[in-house]
């Protein structure tokens, strides 16, 4: 009998560790779950909460100028923004006619570009004068009708010293670009149309603008 009350008494001595142990159990978890509040969220989740919700999209051309126009600020926040986009712009502008590298087109970056260019700004070519002497003619046509003849002949003629000069010009650009720069793809056909193309601008309004002066050496 002694036995048994001993066998007994131990085996309600583990169901009582037992039952202890799973409501301590139970204690932590409700702990923990106060403590967070609930589950840990997915970072999906997350990220979306963080950036707030998407407002849904207008229903009405009332409604999204009214949300444009809340969005874009005040009169004056406006003329401040603008003004500061136009002095931006006017910098970068001159720091492009200057020449900085950074601030060009990519047609006229690289040290090859600008060595084009001072070739051509060194010296006078004949097709910088295209522009303002075709206009003189096109406006003499309409002067005098019985001119027009004559015009068209003096236009045919320009264009073919134009022409000339050109192929002239891009030659000599391609030599000279292969003695100074020996190891640079630029070149050929695409490298004499650059060179025609600044030949054939006013001077005064060619940019990059000139760095050298007409019959500078190069």
């Amino acid at each position: 009998m002694k036995l048994l009350r001993r066998g007994d008494s131990d085996n309600s001595d583990k169901r009582d560790a037992e039952v202890a142990e799973s409501s301590t159990a139970q204690e932590v978890e409700s702990v923990e779950q106060a403590g967070k509040g609930r589950p840990t969220p997915k970072r999906r989740d997350a990220e979306s909460k963080r950036r707030g919700p998407v407002a849904p999209a207008p229903l009405t051309a009332k409604e999204a100028r009214a949300r444009k126009k809340a969005t874009r600020g005040s009169k004056e926040e406006r003329k401040v923004a603008a003004a500061e986009r136009r002095a931006t712009a006017a910098e970068r502008r001159t720091r492009m006619l200057a020449g900085e590298d950074k601030y060009l087109l990519p047609r006229d970056k690289g040290p090859v570009r600008a060595y084009v260019r001072d070739i051509v700004d060194a010296r006078r070519n004949l097709v910088g004068l295209f522009m303002p002497l075709a206009l003189v003619l096109i406006m003499a046509m309409f002067v005098s009708p019985a001119l027009q003849a004559i015009v068209t002949l003096a236009m045919l003629i320009m264009m073919m010293f134009m022409a000339i000069e050109g192929v002239w010009l891009g030659r000599k650009i391609n030599n000279q670009v292969r003695e100074r720069f020996p190891d640079t793809p630029d070149g050929g056909f695409k490298l004499g149309w650059y060179a025609f193309v600044r030949a054939s601008q006013i001077r005064k309004l060619r940019a990059p603008k000139p760095r050298v002066r007409p019959g500078d050496a190069i």
